[in-house]
């Protein structure tokens, strides 16, 4: 079944996504990662896209629905898409339900990690990742497994959107824009809410319970 994790920046959609990629072999649609490799591929799209996500902003829908259509139409891919931050509001939700739809497919699951601000900002402050393995450490708390870590060094880096006033920006703008999509999801059956600031484990093992797995 697809499933749909919602939560703010730095509430810890990515981890507990990976987690469920590598053990339940899903498949992780993280519109971040997409808008990144566009920035990376340095494409006229990539460029629109760097100057937006500098500013705080989320892109456009046209942006964001125009890289996740090839992802939802790929049969190995199908029924077993975690979607990591999207939507992010109701037009978004809308077209998503139309895509899967479309392709005799639906949510699952739908995952709310909930974190108050003060704790992105920690959270997101000390962010690293790993270019290799997308893994996500932090340098306040994650100290020794950033020095062991497998893929080496020289692919650890801090995303340059990852400063406290872009943060702010990201996280206002996150519970301005996707409180109207909560409260779209929020009568169903299939919606759960998770305290956010929990340790991951714990975050996992909640998740594990929902999924039935």
């Amino acid at each position: 079944m697809n499933i749909i994790l919602f939560g703010p920046p730095g509430a810890g959609k990515g981890t507990q996504a990976q987690y469920i990629v590598k053990k339940y072999d899903y498949f992780q649609l993280s519109t971040g990662d997409l808008l990144r490799d566009e920035i990376k591929n340095k494409s006229e799209l990539g460029k629109k896209i760097s100057k937006i996500i500098g500013k705080g902003k989320f892109v456009t829908d046209e942006i964001a629905n125009s890289l996740l259509i090839k992802i939802i139409t790929s049969p190995q891919y199908k029924k077993k898409i975690i979607f990591d931050g999207y939507p992010r509001n109701i037009n978004q939700a809308i077209n998503l339900e139309k895509l899967l739809k479309n392709n005799n497919q639906e949510i699952g699951s739908i995952i709310f990690l909930n974190v108050s601000r003060e704790i992105v900002e920690k959270r997101i402050s000390g962010r690293i990742i790993c270019e290799k393995c997308n893994t996500t450490l932090n340098e306040l708390t994650n100290k020794e497994d950033l020095e062991k870590h497998l893929c080496g060094q020289i692919y650890l880096k801090k995303r340059p959107d990852d400063n406290t006033q872009t943060i702010i920006k990201r996280y206002d703008a996150y519970i301005e824009q996707t409180k109207p999509v909560l409260d779209h999801y929020s009568s169903n059956s299939n919606f759960y809410e998770i305290d956010g600031s929990l340790k991951i484990d714990e975050i996992t093992r909640k998740i594990e319970d929902i999924l039935g797995v």
